[in-house]
């Protein structure tokens, strides 16, 4: 019987098999439309503009595809480089799979489809293609990689991207099993550098090596044909503790699509993902109480043991380190009632009001998992006290806005697209979100974004 990374590279190479239906190229649209909003959002993000000027740096001579969409092109791998660190800048682009899927499949897959002239409907097959194999790895480990320091996103992203890009140019299932091993090789990130601007880089890198494995993979690079099960392979080296599973077939790969169960999660505010649930009940909690921060003495929240590991910041000071402070996360839905790109600025993080509330909430950690995503626990919840004895509980919060079972509707993602876009010069927001809208009818997937 063949081992895991050939039956990986099989199912890459016959993306025709799979069966799309309704749900699931929802779900892909869902994906591009918000990924291309987030990236324009963070196109003037200092970590876009450090990354666009290391790749203008190295005066490549290759115009395969566009930065941000606008008249700068480059090749395709740094424009991938490009576009999915702006795509991770702000931390408002979807989630899934413990991670980001699209934040690193789209960038990848927008840079090889206009290069290569690829149809829409190419691209949101080769993405279910990224997804499945993300699925299928993130699946294998009982683990979870947040706790062990790596992130996800990265560790799992470049191997997608590779697989997706592969999907793109037909390659046999050996170039495509050389192309995963090298991109097994390219796996890293670490979440000591969430908060940082390192952390968009994650995405970035991981949507440009998956590019470069497959190129190397066509050139005739060889690698691991059991890379991913070896007993010193992928799968190991992110859980030493040999509690991943690297002896099942994947004999459900593509058969039962883990993106129609699973799909993703569009996030409503540009903060780390673990402090969804805690803000939408605390925004909950303010708007029906008409709490004030002025009355609050303590709020108590309890979350995930993995959240807490990632919201890491309890003072922060910049807009980049607040997005991963649950004190930040209350304090800015007290004082502004809401949370959106306005509150996640260096000025707003210092403004005395919202500092003083950091040192009034208290955090508690769960072991509960959620079986929808294991970095969450199976609840969160809120506890206000406020200055007369009254308490407001928010009691167990174990669905996020935007998620699966709570989709936004077209005109939510609507109003997030034009919001994110308003101001990208030569970009018309309305134009642009109709396109992604109808992406699987698109014959030239180069043409999005020009008039």
């Amino acid at each position: 019987m063949s081992g895991l990374t050939e039956q990986l590279a099989d199912f890459v190479a016959h993306p025709g098999r799979l069966a799309l239906d309704d749900k699931v190229l929802a779900t892909v649209r869902t994906g591009f439309v918000d990924t291309v909003g987030v990236m324009l959002a963070g196109r003037d993000e200092p970590v876009t503009q450090i990354v666009r000027r290391f790749v203008q740096a190295r005066h490549s001579t290759r115009q395969d595809a566009r930065l941000l969409l606008g008249s700068h092109r480059a090749a395709a791998r740094d424009a991938a480089l490009v576009n999915g660190t702006a795509g991770h800048a702000l931390d408002y682009d979807d989630v899934g799979l413990m991670g980001h899927p699209s934040a690193v499949l789209v960038p990848a897959l927008l840079a090889e489809g206009e290069h290569a002239h690829l149809s829409g409907a190419t691209l949101m097959r080769a993405y279910v293609v990224g997804y499945e194999v993300w699925a299928e790895l993130c699946g294998r480990d009982q683990d979870r990689l947040h706790l062990k320091g790596w992130h996800p996103t990265a560790v799992f992203g470049v191997v997608a991207a590779a697989a997706a890009v592969a999907a793109t140019r037909k390659l046999d299932a050996a170039t495509i099993r050389n192309a995963l091993a090298i991109a097994a090789s390219m796996a890293g990130g670490l979440t000591a550098n969430f908060g940082s601007m390192t952390k968009p880089f994650h995405a970035g890198q991981a949507a440009a090596n998956g590019i470069d494995a497959v190129d190397l993979a066509q050139a005739g690079m060889s690698a691991a044909g059991d890379v991913f099960e070896h007993g010193a392979g992928y799968l190991t080296a992110l859980s030493p503790t040999g509690r991943a599973d690297r002896a099942t077939p994947a004999s459900g790969l593509g058969r039962v699509l883990r993106i129609t169960t699973m799909g993703l999660a569009v996030k409503k505010y540009p903060m780390c993902f673990a402090t969804h649930r805690t803000l939408d009940a605390m925004l909950d909690l303010i708007r029906d109480h008409d709490l004030k921060p002025g009355r609050v003495t303590q709020v108590r929240a309890t979350i995930g043991r993995a959240q807490a590991s990632m919201l890491r910041n309890h003072a922060p000071v910049t807009g980049l380190e607040a997005k991963f402070s649950l004190e930040f996360a209350v304090a800015a839905a007290l004082v502004s009632r809401k949370v959106g790109l306005a509150e996640l600025t260096d000025a707003y993080v210092n403004r005395p009001e919202v500092r003083s509330i950091f040192g009034r909430v208290q955090i508690a950690t769960t072991d509960t998992v959620s079986p929808a995503e294991p970095t969450l626990s199976a609840s969160d919840r809120v506890v206000v006290e406020t200055a007369d004895g009254k308490m407001y509980d928010s009691g167990e919060v174990a669905g996020t806005r935007g998620d699966a079972n709570s989709p936004v509707s077209r005109e939510e993602m609507r109003v997030k697209f034009l919001d994110c876009v308003a101001g990208a010069p030569g970009i018309d927001g309305a134009a642009l979100f109709e396109q992604l809208m109808r992406l699987d009818s698109i014959a030239d997937s180069g043409t999005l974004a020009r008039a």
